[in-house]
């Protein structure tokens, strides 16, 4: 056993050609590695090429070329123990509306040749916060209670990978917090953790390593931390005594003023100190209540790197 959960190298995907649309490369060529017992990061933007990894990953969806390895076992070689290994909770809610959780988490987990000593329906609906739901049809359930369905469903072979495919789109606060309380819980119990989502946000607060993915190649794969100190930029943020005009500015520093009337001024640390920013203020007259800076985001890193 490697020290990586996942180990993908070369992988390729190429959709057929069909009467609508021609033949298309979804993945040109990955190489990825997700370290065990972390909680791992796939950012991109739509048709990226996300889905297609993740649907690969699932077996899913064939590959056109390349090798993946999952927790030790060559996909190729050993289909249903790297099956076994991953748990995916899909974006897209594809529950038996006739079903009740508890039927629905017994039934998953006989596909997935579970013992009915060994199951963990109680253990899972207690997780989920399903137990009071545990006898209503899928139908009655609300869209979050759906999510937690999904969340339970992923968990009932005890896989040593969970996969979340934008888990909180479209959900409640009070229910994107249960979702990342379930989620911290499982990954300091030792489960390694795959997060795609569109909330940057999120995954800067989430993950340990984030990997971006554009045009079907990884164009950046470090710690969440690297990734932040990439840029060279800073912010400084001003609110002027009175409202103002931006001033004249040399190049190197732009500046916008925000809807609150702040003004901000965005300059590269290793050409431009604070005290210059400051100093270039102050001769234009701006009379200065309050001032604070602001580190690049994962937004900002996002589409730095997207956009070239």
């Amino acid at each position: 056993m490697t020290d990586n959960a996942i180990e993908i190298s070369g992988l390729k995907k190429t959709y057929a050609a069909t009467k609508r649309s021609p033949a298309k490369d979804a993945l040109k060529g990955v190489d990825l590695t997700v370290p065990r017992g972390s909680i791992f990061g796939l950012l991109g933007p739509n048709g990226a090429g996300k889905s297609t990894l993740i649907n690969i990953l699932a077996g899913l969806v064939t590959k056109s070329a390349g090798n993946v390895s999952i927790w030790g076992f060559d996909q190729d070689k050993n289909p249903r123990q790297s099956r076994a290994a991953i748990g995916i909770m899909p974006q897209e809610p594809n529950l038996d509306p006739f079903f009740t959780p508890r039927g629905s988490l017994d039934v998953q987990a006989g596909l997935y040749g579970v013992p009915k000593s060994q199951r963990r329906t109680e253990e899972l609906l207690e997780l989920t916060g399903l137990t009071d739901k545990a006898e209503a049809y899928a139908r009655s359930l609300s869209g979050g209670m759906r999510r937690r369905l999904l969340l339970g469903k992923a968990l009932v072979h005890s896989p040593q990978i969970l996969v979340l495919d934008e888990p909180t789109a479209g959900v409640d606060i009070e229910l994107r917090n249960l979702l990342w309380q379930n989620v911290r819980k499982l990954n300091d119990d030792g489960m390694t953790i795959i997060l795609t989502t569109h909330y940057l946000e999120e995954a800067e607060q989430m993950c340990d390593q984030i990997a971006i993915i554009n045009h079907g190649t990884v164009i950046a794969n470090d710690t969440t931390a690297n990734l932040l100190g990439q840029l060279d930029a800073k912010t400084l943020v001003i609110t002027p005594d009175s409202d103002t005009d931006l001033p004249s500015l040399p190049s190197g520093i732009t500046a916008t003023k925000r809807d609150n009337g702040t003004l901000a001024f965005t300059y590269k640390t290793t050409r431009t100190r604070a005290d210059d920013v400051l100093d270039l203020i102050r001769t234009a007259g701006i009379a200065v209540k309050d001032v604070r800076t602001e580190d690049p985001d994962l937004e900002d890193v996002f589409l730095d790197l997207t956009r070239n």
